[in-house]
């Protein structure tokens, strides 16, 4: 993979609000790029797409948190995506071996989703990569979350309908 081109560390250009380097969503895509590109080494290992990776963090806590099995529905709502865009994901996962999905027995329109033991033991290479990163452990993890508590408040503001 080409290795990507450097930008300047602050690439705001005067006060034309149509500058490329004054656009908030421009940011938050090149810093998001960013991260999913340093994730990479770890999905790779895991044999896991990033948007796979984002299901299975919703799906591994699931069990010890909640009653009951993972609805689709309830995937959706927590990763802020439609069926439409989740239900393939979760269709690579089952033929990977990693989900199983079903009709639940209560309510046939309803999928429910469970992990397989190889689904579960994915979690532990997860955590052991992300404790052994040196790109996680080199940033100050009170910047990062306190970058992640302001990009999550963002967020709930946009769903609420405020401009950006």
């Amino acid at each position: 993979m080409p290795a990507s081109p450097r930008l300047p560390v602050a690439p705001c250009e005067g006060d034309d609000p149509l500058a490329l380097g004054n656009q908030l969503c421009f940011a938050l895509y090149a810093a998001s790029r960013s991260v999913t590109r340093a994730y990479q080494p770890m999905l790779k290992a895991l044999g896991i797409t990033y948007p796979q990776y984002l299901v299975m963090l919703a799906l591994w806590p699931w069990s010890q948190e909640r009653d009951g099995p993972a609805t689709v529905g309830a995937l959706g709502r927590q990763l802020l995506l439609d069926s439409g865009t989740l239900t393939p994901l979760l269709k690579r996962l089952e033929q990977a071996g990693l989900v199983r999905r079903r009709r639940s027995v209560t309510d046939e329109r309803v999928t429910e989703v469970a992990l397989t033991d190889a689904g579960r033991a994915l979690e532990g290479s997860a955590r052991e990569w992300l404790s052994g990163s040196a790109r996680v452990a080199e940033r100050d993890r009170e910047d990062l979350a306190a970058l992640r508590q302001r990009l999550w408040q963002l967020v709930e503001e946009l769903e609420g309908g405020a401009e950006v």
